[in-house]
């Protein structure tokens, strides 16, 4: 089939973008074709801030009807972390209609090759990034982020991500060339000659398992790596978290159309609550990808039981930082308290564990016992978060009521070393917001060994005093073995002990930050540059973004025919 004239036109227009971000991921520099300030948008057809609002509260108290089929009724429920009860209502698909109809454009969008593939998802990702302004709206009332959190991550952040994944996408399928001759010499005889064409072929329908806390930083990746591959994909957001999705499937759906293939290669699969319709869709024959975010054991189950598709998790892990020495105490405590506080620690890479020698450190400002650390560490936490309306600004509002309670039953897991405050938020008052919480406690103690080794997700931390720096290496290492990190952590001014860090990272296949006092935080990454988890430990089975998240998503098939 060749490549309606639409499609054509988004090659020639995307491609020089295709063709940066391909030479990004090969020098890991820094990029991105997605502005991450406000007032950078408002012009060349972009949504300012003002259109940005406007267009969102438009879509409260209405349905988004995306004319897919297999449509039995609608689904509504989202209420913000704010406060503000969205009243959007979507499609409920009954799924032996929708699956069948999804797979029907799959030749066509396979005919169309790896480059016109990337065209239309760069275009996908084009629309979005104008209605950037729109999207940190609806991404901020579902997840509880602050609006400039929101903003960045789940605007311009998140389709970095997807651009990335289209980037890998692209680099797989087209390591193998389309075509090639054979000839194999016979001495005297005649050669051997074959005519080979190589074909990159999708696995199948693609379901992507949505999150609460980061819809679109989380769903983009999957979403375009299976897209991009030729696959169609059914997206299943959270329950909570609905709206950021439900507009990216009509973008998507748009985009499909108006360059010639089937819209349906994109839907939604939004869910009555109580429903956990995950299960069932999971296990279909359709299904044959599945991308995950969320707990370990839901990742678990889909590991155990989705036999019959590829499936990429992302769970639960816990992070550490070792405190060994710095050159930096006041950039050390400042660039800590940033990332305790950042999202009211409701992030995959937030740091949980801070292992500190309980005869304590060394730094530029001289001895620290283990004590003083922990103190100091509580204080800068609470200047960073003094004024209220700053807090609110970079801790936004508690995602669920699970967090509070589990915020709250923290605190009486140890000495608490820094309480958790409750404050308000002036514009949103019904938001549920709260400071980090850190607790003292003692690796020497048996009963610390549950808090330890056990995610705790939210705004909680635990200053963990170790008899050593070596015993803190050896901890991490059991940490990450048995529960998994997305992060760590460390500081140090000696050789010897970034060295054992360094190797036990690397034995353990987690990612490491080292000494960061600056504007980088450990739970922060870069597109393009930075690999969000490893793939190697039991936080996550895949990375965002490597060759290996793309690679099968697809297979070659050959067919070999004499000239």
């Amino acid at each position: 089939m060749a490549a309606a004239p639409a499609a054509t036109t988004l090659t020639e227009k995307h491609r020089p973008v295709l063709d940066q971000a391909l030479e990004t991921i090969r020098t890991r520099a820094y990029w991105s074709p997605h502005p991450e300030h406000p007032k950078a948008y408002g012009e060349n057809g972009s949504l300012s801030p003002a259109e940005g609002k406007a267009a969102f509260d438009a879509l409260l108290g209405t349905r988004i009807d995306l004319d897919q089929p297999g449509t039995d009724g609608w689904v509504e429920g989202e209420r913000s972390p704010y406060g503000l009860d969205l009243g959007v209502s979507y499609p409920h698909a009954d799924p032996d209609v929708l699956l069948p109809a999804m797979r029907a454009g799959m030749a066509d969008w396979r005919r169309a090759g790896a480059e016109v593939r990337a065209a239309v998802c760069l275009e996908i990702l084009a629309r979005i990034s104008a209605r950037t302004q729109e999207f940190a709206h609806t991404v901020m009332h579902t997840s509880g982020q602050a609006f400039m959190m929101a903003f960045q991550a789940g605007g311009p952040h998140a389709q970095d991500r997807g651009l990335e994944a289209v980037a890998y996408a692209y680099a797989e399928q087209t390591r193998t060339p389309l075509t090639a001759e054979w000839t194999k010499p016979q001495g005297r005889r005649d050669p051997l000659e074959l005519r080979k064409e190589f074909t990159p072929v999708p696995r199948g329908v693609s379901l992507l398992i949505g999150c609460n806390t980061f819809p679109t930083w989380n769903g983009y990746p999957g979403l375009f790596a299976s897209l991009a591959t030729g696959n169609p994909v059914l997206v299943k957001p959270h329950p909570r978290a609905v709206l950021p999705l439900a507009l990216t499937v009509q973008v998507a759906r748009e985009v499909l159309g108006e360059a010639g293939f089937d819209a349906n290669l994109v839907a939604l699969a939004a869910e009555h609550p109580g429903e956990g319709i995950a299960k069932q869709l999971a296990v279909r024959p359709e299904i044959r990808i599945v991308d995950y975010t969320g707990s370990t054991a839901f990742g678990d189950w889909l590991e155990t039981h989705a036999r019959q598709a590829q499936v990429y998790t992302e769970k639960a892990g816990v992070n550490t930082v070792l405190i060994d020495s710095t050159d930096d105490y006041r950039g050390m405590l400042a660039n800590l308290a940033f990332s305790l506080s950042l999202y009211s620690g409701q992030m995959c890479t937030t740091p949980q564990n801070l292992l500190i020698p309980r005869d304590g450190i060394t730094t530029d400002a001289g001895p620290k016992s283990y004590d003083e650390v922990v103190s100091d560490l509580a204080a800068a936490v609470d200047s960073l978060l003094g004024d209220d309306a700053k807090a609110g600004a970079l801790l936004g509002a508690l995602v669920n009521d699970d967090v509070k309670a589990r915020l709250e039953a923290a605190a009486e897991l140890g000495e608490v070393a820094l309480a958790s405050r409750e404050i308000s938020n002036e514009e949103f008052p019904a938001a549920v917001v709260r400071s980090p919480l850190i607790v003292k406690l003692d690796a020497a103690k048996p009963e610390a060994e549950a808090a330890l080794l056990h995610e705790c997700f939210g705004p909680v931390s635990f200053a963990v005093a170790v008899d050593s720096s070596a015993a803190a290496v050896e901890l991490l290492r059991r940490t990450v073995r048995e529960q998994g990190a997305m992060t760590v952590g460390a500081y140090t001014t000696s050789p010897e002990v970034s060295e054992q860090i360094e190797e036990a990272c690397l034995e353990e296949c987690a990612q490491l930050s080292l000494n960061l006092t600056g504007g980088v935080y450990v739970n922060q990454t870069a597109a393009f540059s930075d690999f969000h988890g490893s793939g190697g430990n039991p936080a996550a089975n895949a990375a965002l973004c490597d060759g290996a998240f793309v690679a099968n998503r697809f297979r070659v098939v050959e067919i070999r025919r004499e000239p």
